[in-house]
């Protein structure tokens, strides 16, 4: 059972919804526009702006990369309106996980963040993970990156009951996962190809309606410990193993902590304790519906916000009127 925490309980889930809503709201406005750092940009600053709003000591621990790669929102910047005064908490962002989605009007594209008590979000290096993950409701250890692909398959239907031509995988559509996408059509498993945006992919496995049972595949190791945080809240499963290309990845893990190269990260690794995830849609997925414009300056979002300590999944949805 994971302990509430007090921190957290000085700020209000709803007002990380307004966060999310804030930064899917700006990006929208260049949903298909074809120009991902400026989708990007809008989301970063609705983002900053809404944060700076509350009365808590933030610091960014996952976000828009290290200082001189990002002017706002990067590793180490303090949010909020009560650094030194207010609660620590820990952020992992991304104010847009999908800007090319969002730059061509494509699907799950979203406004992401994490919060919780100081410390207790892994600081991950930005490099490639590998992650598994798996709804709830299976014995914990089911399936694990220290087995292939097949293994965790055969596991897994059988604690569903099914064949393992049954079960359905989703998938980034990588070059680099065509192995992983052979062995699983071998096995007759029905695949779910993404084009972008694995947060969305990663928390599918939670939603019976997706039909989705299983994630696999590399992205990006900051979005591994968002989704993470959104599985610690619904009871799923997830592994994750950093993926190095070179040594100046490997530095860069070092200057944040990591001296275990081949730690495979279950979900307590990568959020400690009490946490909240909440998410915007910005273009309409499978998670949640996108940002609509309609007549008269008014605007609708659908969000989801979660809790970790009390297992609850509240989904929100806004009207927002322009105000003069």
């Amino acid at each position: 059972m994971v302990m509430a925490s007090k921190a957290l309980d000085r700020v209000l889930v709803l007002e990380m919804v307004r966060v999310t809503e804030a930064a899917a709201i700006a990006a929208s406005k260049l949903i298909g526009r074809g120009d991902e750092k400026a989708a990007d940009h809008a989301a970063v600053e609705a983002m900053r702006e809404a944060f700076n709003g509350l009365d808590f000591d933030g610091t960014v621990v996952i976000g828009e990369g290290e200082r001189d790669e990002a002017p706002m929102l990067y590793i180490g910047e303090k949010v909020g309106s009560g650094i030194g005064t207010g609660p620590k908490i820990d952020i992992a962002l991304d104010p847009l996980e999908g800007t090319t989605i969002t730059a061509k009007a494509g699907p799950n594209a979203l406004a992401v963040l994490a919060i919780a008590e100081e410390g207790g979000l892994l600081n991950a290096p930005d490099v490639y993970m590998d992650k598994l993950a798996i709804g709830p409701g299976y014995e914990a250890g089911i399936v694990g990156l220290d087995r292939s692909p097949t293994e965790n398959v055969k596991a897994l239907a059988k604690a569903k009951g099914v064949e393992p031509d049954e079960i359905i995988a989703c998938v980034l559509d990588r070059p680099r996962h065509e192995k992983l996408i052979a062995e699983l059509r071998s096995l007759g498993c029905g695949i779910v190809l993404i084009p972008d945006g694995d947060v969305a992919g990663v928390i599918a496995v939670t939603n019976p309606d997706t039909t989705i049972d299983i994630y696999m595949g590399s992205g990006g190791a900051p979005e591994g410990v968002l989704a993470a945080a959104a599985l610690k809240c619904v009871g799923g499963q997830f592994e994750g193993r950093l993926l190095f290309r070179n040594e100046d990845e490997k530095s860069r893990a070092r200057r944040w902590g990591v001296t275990d190269f081949d730690r495979i990260y279950k979900l307590d690794d990568l959020v400690k304790g009490d946490a909240i995830f909440a998410a915007t849609g910005v273009t309409d997925g499978s998670l949640l519906e996108g940002v609509k414009r309609r007549a008269n300056g008014l605007m609708t979002t659908e969000s989801v916000v979660m809790r970790a300590s009390s297992g609850t999944v509240r989904w929100v949805k806004g009207e927002h009127r322009k105000t003069r």
